[in-house]
C-alpha cells in the first residue's frame, strides 16, 4: 500500500519470465531501470533548434540476498545453453506498482537478456548481495 501521496519501494513487485520460465528471485532489495534513447537534434537555418528522443530500450538492474541458488541457477543454465549451442530466447519481465489511489500499474518489459554482474562475495556473517543487469527492447504498459 502506497504510503501517503508517494511510492516507496516496497509499491512494486517484480516477476522475471526467463527464457525457461519463472525465476523466483529472493529477497529483492532494489530495482532500477532507465530508458535508453537515441538523442536527434536538428538545427534549422531560421536558428530554431529541434530535438527528439528515440526509444532504444530499457536497462536496469536488481539488486538482491542471496536466499537460494534460482539466480546462479538461472545464470547457469543460459551459460549451458550458449556453450552447447543451443538458441537462447528473451525474457519479460513484469513490474506491478500499487500506486496512491489504489489502482495498481503493469509495466511488461519485452525482450528481456540478462548478465549476473555480481554473483557475490561471501564474508563472515554479513550477507551475499547479487547483482543481476537487464536490457529490455521495449517498456509498455498493460
Amino acid at each position: 500500500m502506497p504510503f501517503n501521496s508517494f511510492n516507496v519501494g516496497s509499491d512494486c513487485q517484480l516477476v522475471v519470465m526467463g527464457p525457461s520460465g519463472r525465476v523466483d528471485l529472493s529477497y529483492v532489495t532494489g530495482f532500477d531501470a532507465s530508458q535508453i534513447t537515441l538523442p536527434v537534434r536538428v538545427d534549422r537555418l531560421d536558428g530554431v533548434q529541434l530535438g527528439a528522443e528515440l526509444p532504444k530500450g530499457w536497462t536496469g538492474s536488481f539488486t538482491l540476498e542471496r536466499g537460494s541458488s534460482a539466480v546462479d541457477d538461472f545464470i547457469a543454465g543460459i551459460e549451458a545453453a550458449y556453450q552447447s549451442g543451443r538458441a537462447i530466447g528473451a525474457g519479460t519481465i513484469y513490474q506491478y506498482v500499487n500506486e496512491p489511489d489504489g489502482s495498481v500499474s503493469t509495466y511488461q518489459f519485452s525482450g528481456a537478456v540478462f548478465k549476473l554482474s555480481s554473483a557475490g562475495g561471501y564474508r563472515g556473517d554479513a550477507p551475499v548481495t547479487q547483482k543481476l543487469e537487464f536490457f529490455a527492447s521495449s517498456r509498455v504498459r498493460v
